[in-house]
């Protein structure tokens, strides 16, 4: 079995690696919503110049620019949530660490502790 030193540090290597995990999805996200944003800024600027097709289909350049903007919006969301999720995973993350450094100076505290008992006790036999 193992032991619970042991469990804990694989906790946290893998409370770590969740929280990369939303970090990455956050950056994408954001991301995401930057260039939903340059598309609409880009739809606008070709829908106010003279030689673009825009005078034709008006209708269809203002929905590309809805969606673009729609997706902005659902992007920077998912990036608001996402970072509600790594304020979790860092606080899970930090709590596990100091069980874990706990536990860890536990240890080293008994194991240095029977160290010494053993020195006394083998003096004691060799008097």
């Amino acid at each position: 079995m193992t032991s619970r030193k042991d469990r804990l540090k694989k906790l946290v290597k893998v409370q770590e690696q969740l929280k990369a995990l939303h970090e990455t999805r956050h950056a994408g996200f954001l991301s995401a919503a930057a260039a939903a944003e340059s598309e609409a800024r880009e739809l606008i600027e070709h829908f106010d110049t003279d030689s673009s097709l825009a005078g034709l289909f008006p209708a269809l350049y203002r929905r590309r620019i809805a969606a673009a903007l729609g997706r902005k919006e659902q992007s920077l969301e998912n990036a608001r949530q996402e970072a509600a999720l790594i304020a979790r995973a860092t606080a899970r993350t930090n709590m596990v660490e100091r069980a874990y450094k706990d536990v860890r100076r536990r240890d080293e505290r008994e194991r240095s502790d029977r160290e010494r008992l053993d020195l006394i006790t083998q003096r004691r036999r060799d008097e």
